[in-house]
């Protein structure tokens, strides 16, 4: 994809595998930090190798560690591993880490392990090396010295000795004139003699470039179509500060032409900063790659994503129990579908499927509902002894039942399996089911209430003479609950709704839930201890006696 440069300014990139240590890293990131612009200036220029246009696609994700990793990061890692997946191509990871008083390693390894967890592995990146590395901005600062030295011979780039109150004087002026901001300082056509002057005197500077004045910047975007913009719009940006920090923009167009980057697919957010890349690119020779930029991730009430809404990292969602096949579901269907109506997918059915032109243009809404009724969907796809094992693990963590009791854990396990959207609510399903609040529903269940005005105190009578003559019990220990109440209904003249509803009410203090034989029979699986907050069914029908005075046929006789 990418086109060398004219022979005139050719530079050649000898190849690098570069995986330092910690300690060389920090120290290296301080030099560069610490650095003025006159002592870069004074180095040598390094030997820059421009990819060769093989015609394979090489895309990238470029996170900078001041954070978590982001949901919406997450989400255009995977379009970008998809892309790469799905064409063949290699998946490039760059960290963006020139922000030095804010990026930390700790962050760093955290995008790292999420993106592992994810499974989205990257062909080349920190850790794993690569013809073109090195893959962290701190460890390139030669390179974008040599660069800029480039364009600076070029004049392309000029040095600047504005000082900060001098572009504050700038700004307000603007302001009062109602003009957009934008520099328009004197150093743009200075002399010779007026730099080396200032030179002479010590003073700071950076590197500024000149944007071309009348033109007009257009791409091709793979998703929005054609984009442009006025280069009157846009004032002589900075490349290099005066501390010799590179200055974002540049970075990103040099890493991106110097990896060989081909397509870039980011969030329609930095669209204002591919106008600044495009004139670096050109200036420097470089084919610009294909544009693709995605819409934002809004929150249910449309506002931007953040904080306040809940989990948005990854590993938010990692702890909260979200499977990792689910957050890559749910994260490739936040702007895209195949032209389906299809929702559950396996990681391995997306890269196939994936087309850039299927990326919507509009904002994705990120609906915790949906994700989580996803994760359930992918719960119960999970293999019997997979599932088992992992529903297992949560229910003894919520010390909810003791892990001892294996097979009141498998049948606990067996009775909310298929109603588990979240792995970390197996200990409150089965909670619900032990529990008897049969007093707290009647105050608060308008539903119970109507349920217990038609008629209620017969089932009552009938369960409390059948379990004092030991004929429920043992219907419970045969599982023969529901063949107990049907007969009990024939005596009554009551089916349907009518009939096992109020059973439902009677014996587990609920109006929903699993099978009430089934509920029942994990009862008679506890032993003492295992769960401190089961109401077992002896408990059970003392309280529904003396809740509604029941008749006792089996001690009056």
């Amino acid at each position: 994809m990418q086109a060398c440069v004219k022979k005139t300014s050719s530079i050649v990139l000898k190849r690098t595998n570069v995986v330092t240590k910690e300690a060389k890293r920090i120290k290296l990131q301080r030099k560069n930090a610490s650095s003025n612009a006159s002592e870069e200036v004074s180095q040598e220029d390094v030997e820059i190798k421009i990819p060769k246009d093989d015609g394979q696609v090489r895309v990238r994700f470029a996170p900078s560690p001041t954070g978590s990793l982001h949901v919406g990061g997450a989400r255009t890692a995977l379009f970008n591993w998809l892309y790469a997946k799905k064409t063949g191509g290699k998946f490039v990871l760059r960290v963006e880490d020139t922000d030095t008083a804010r990026s930390t390693r700790e962050s760093e390894v955290s995008m790292l392990e999420d993106l592992k967890w994810l499974g989205l592995e990257y062909d080349e990146g920190p850790e794993v090396g690569g013809e073109y590395g090195p893959y962290r901005q701190s460890e390139r600062g030669a390179i974008y010295q040599t660069l800029a030295r480039k364009l600076m011979r070029s004049g392309h780039v000029y040095k600047c000795f504005c000082t900060d109150e001098e572009l504050e004087e700038m700004k307000v002026e603007q302001e009062l004139k109602k003009l957009p901001p934008k520099y328009v300082g004197k150093w743009k056509n200075a002399s010779e003699e007026e730099v080396k002057a200032m030179e002479e005197k010590g003073l700071s500077y950076t590197y500024r470039f000149r944007v071309p004045e009348g033109e007009r910047i257009e791409i091709d975007d793979l998703i929005r179509g054609k984009v442009g913009w006025d280069t009157d719009t846009l004032g002589d940006f900075v490349i290099l500060r005066s501390n010799g920090i590179p200055v974002y923009n540049f970075c990103v167009a040099v890493d991106d032409a110097t990896m060989g980057i081909t397509h870039v697919l980011r969030a329609e957010e930095h669209l204002p900063n591919t106008l600044r890349q495009a004139l670096v690119y050109d200036a420097l020779g470089f084919k610009r790659p294909l544009f693709g930029h995605m819409s934002l991730i809004l929150a249910p009430d449309r506002s931007k994503l953040s904080k306040r809404h809940g989990a948005t990292s990854v590993g938010q969602f990692k702890e909260q129990g979200y499977l990792q096949k689910t957050m890559i579901n749910f994260l490739a269907l936040l702007g895209w579908n195949d032209g389906t109506e299809k929702e559950i997918y396996e990681i391995s059915e997306l890269a196939p499927l994936f087309e850039i032109e299927r990326i919507t243009k509009s904002p994705a809404v990120f609906d915790t509902v949906k994700l989580n009724w996803m994760n359930g969907q992918h719960i119960k796809l999970l293999p019997e002894i997979e599932q088992k094992a992992m529903l297992s693990e949560a229910l003894a963590k919520s010390g909810v039942l003791r892990k001892e009791n294996k097979e009141a854990t498998e049948m606990a396990i067996g009775l909310v399996k298929d109603s588990i959207e979240l792995t970390e609510d197996v200990g409150a399903k089965v909670l619900d089911i032990l529990k008897y609040p049969l007093k707290e529903e009647i105050e608060s269940n308008d539903q119970m209430k109507k349920v217990i005005e038609d008629d209620f105190q017969p089932i009552v009578d009938a369960i409390v003479n059948a379990y004092e003559s030991g004929e429920f019990k043992e219907a419970v220990k045969k599982n023969e609950v529901k063949n107990f109440i049907n007969a009990t209904g024939k005596k009554l003249d009551r089916k349907g709704k009518r009939l096992f509803m109020p059973f439902r009410i009677a014996l587990t203090g609920r109006t929903a839930g699993p099978e009430v034989g089934d509920a029942l029979a994990l009862l008679d699986k506890l032993n003492d201890g295992d769960s401190p907050d089961a109401v077992l069914l002896e408990q059970r029908v003392a309280i529904l006696k003396e809740t509604f005075k029941a008749s006792s046929s089996a001690s009056s006789s």
